[in-house]
């Protein structure tokens, strides 16, 4: 794998429209403010979120783990005039920080936060979904992709971050039931005849699935 240096990255996002204001300062709060930072999307893959959707036009799409909202601001960029963007986050202590943030895009009649358990929430969830984007509890990829397969009609579009793991993927099976999650869920996307799918070297992996 292309091993990208932190010059070529910035050469990469100086090319890109830089981070705009309210994304910089979330950004900047969540390392400030919220333990483990790292899950924040950040500028790069943001700006690919955001293509995507803006690409997609969707008109309606599900987030599986909101974390600070970074993600979910992206995508809901890339909306239909009359589109919903559902996310879902389990952390119930982060909601007052999400909210803050939504109100503040422009795009909170757009945007519906969900606290709980995105295992039992995504089974309320009506569908169809044009765009799904997981990035929740590693263990329950398998089970995301379950739950989540009847909601995509066909030609829609599914987006799993986090696929390569730091490299652990290519380790034999092993007791970490996050890897295991992960290469459990890599293998099903793979071998499911309803699913077309690439990973792309993007921070962790970014996997972008279709539905035939």
């Amino acid at each position: 794998m292309f091993d990208i240096s932190e010059e070529l990255e910035q050469y990469i996002l100086n090319q890109a429209r830089g981070e705009d204001d309210l994304l910089y300062e979330l950004y900047r709060a969540t390392h400030k403010q919220i333990l483990h930072p790292r899950m924040l999307s950040g500028h790069l893959q943001g700006k690919v979120l955001e293509m995507i959707s803006k690409m997609l036009h969707p008109r309606a799409i599900l987030e599986i783990g909101t974390y600070t909202g970074y993600s979910a601001i992206c995508l809901a960029r890339g909306l239909a005039l009359e589109g919903k963007l559902d996310t879902i986050e389990i952390n119930d202590e982060l909601e007052d920080f999400i909210r803050h943030y939504f109100d503040r895009s422009g795009l909170q009649d757009h945007i519906r936060l969900h606290i709980g358990d995105a295992l039992k929430l995504i089974r309320h969830q009506e569908g169809p979904y044009d765009l799904i984007f997981i990035d929740g509890d590693k263990r329950q990829y398998p089970e995301y992709l379950e739950l989540c397969r009847p909601l995509l009609p066909p030609g829609g579009t599914l987006l799993v971050d986090n696929v390569l793991w730091d490299g652990k993927i290519l380790e034999e099976p092993t007791g970490d039931p996050h890897t295991r999650g992960i290469q459990q869920f890599n293998e099903m996307v793979r071998d499911d005849p309803q699913m077309e799918s690439i990973i792309l070297p993007i921070r962790d992996g970014l996997m972008i699935a279709k539905k035939r």
